[in-house]
């Protein structure tokens, strides 16, 4: 018999476990559409209490909920400012151009984390020749970055810049969790400085389906209106909402383990002749460079052949990311097989 990969590519292959699935099986439902679902109305105030912020929306995805928050946001023509590597710029389809018609300035920064300078020489003059800025997303954790985290200075010191500039500061927290247990964090800080906020519950936190969108109460009405729009009110979501409140009352502090997982591999890649450079990780996910000569999708498929499935971020680059899916075991499984498969270029 064929042996059972080892999931490494993503967070989001997790599947709902006992407990959510009883959860989840037992949720009181009506018609979210309607306002009149119980345990989705439970899990918006549930998410807007923790953050500290007036209300909530709950979404099937992150992309659908950051693209409402821009669209929100924005009006045709205007620009927003975020990193090259965002996930609201590379992996939502075109969505701010083609929902909101606005178009995106993409800064370069290190490992996906912008500053507070370079938000601000982006900033474009009160000029008809000029796109009027009025957006900051930043992404925490920075997915191509490598899970990498902002300081806190550095949202403090971006959030004055948009403070002082009259613009938005929206906050793409697809794994906000993780940034929150690896830095010791308070959830209401991002509360208090972010002006809308959008929570993955889908990936390391364990849910099937589900982002929850943060921000004042009348953003959120105009937020909701969007949302239909966008075909995204679903009608007895209990059952998924009740996932996410599983989640959230369940999986948070585990997430160390996922950072720890995550560590023990960027070890091991350390030891390994055909690793040219490992991007040291802050939570959940593992960046590698191969060397000259092997390409990462030839390299994935030796691995898939040895039972590790790992994603491709560009031609030379690898990224393995820890999950609750994946064991200690597994990843300890994971970090002998690096060192006995036979890599070929």
């Amino acid at each position: 018999m064929k042996p059972k990969h080892i999931e490494l590519r993503s967070d989001t292959f997790t599947k709902p476990g006992p407990g959510m699935l009883a959860a989840m099986q037992q949720a009181e439902t009506g018609d979210d559409v309607f306002g009149e679902d119980p345990t989705v109305n439970r899990l918006e105030a549930y998410v807007s209490e923790l953050f500290g912020m007036e209300a909530a929306l709950f979404c099937p995805s992150g992309t659908m909920t950051n693209q409402i928050a821009i669209r929100c946001h924005t009006r045709p023509g205007d620009e927003v400012i975020c990193d090259s590597l965002a996930h609201v710029y590379i992996y939502e389809g075109g969505g701010m151009a083609s929902n909101s018609q606005a178009q995106a300035r993409p800064l370069v920064a290190a490992r996906g984390l912008l500053h507070a300078a370079q938000v601000e020489a982006a900033i474009n003059p009160d000029d008809i020749h000029k796109a009027p800025t009025r957006l900051v997303c930043l992404e925490n954790t920075s997915n191509r970055g490598g899970g990498s985290c902002y300081t806190q200075e550095a949202m403090d010191s971006i959030a004055a810049v948009c403070q002082r500039n009259n613009l938005a500061l929206h906050l793409d927290g697809a794994r906000i969790f993780n940034a929150i247990v690896a830095k010791g964090e308070d959830p209401l800080y991002y509360g208090r400085t972010f002006d809308s906020i959008s929570v993955c519950l889908s990936k390391g936190l364990g849910a099937p389906v589900g982002s929850v969108l943060l921000g004042k109460r009348d953003w959120i009405k105009q937020a909701r209106r969007i949302r239909k729009m966008f075909g995204g009110g679903m009608r007895q979501a209990g059952f998924l909402a009740a996932a996410g409140l599983y989640a959230l009352e369940n999986n948070v502090e585990r997430l160390r383990e996922d950072h720890r997982h995550a560590a023990m591999l960027a070890e091991t890649l350390q030891e390994l002749p055909w690793v040219a450079a490992v991007h040291a990780p802050e939570t959940n996910i593992v960046l590698f460079d191969l060397p000259a000569g092997l390409h990462s999708s030839h390299f994935t498929a030796q691995l898939a052949a040895h039972g590790l499935r790992a994603g491709a971020t560009g031609p030379s680059q690898i990224r393995f990311v820890t999950h609750l899916d994946v064991s200690q075991e597994q990843v300890e499984t994971a970090c002998r097989l690096l060192k006995e498969i036979p890599i070929s270029s």
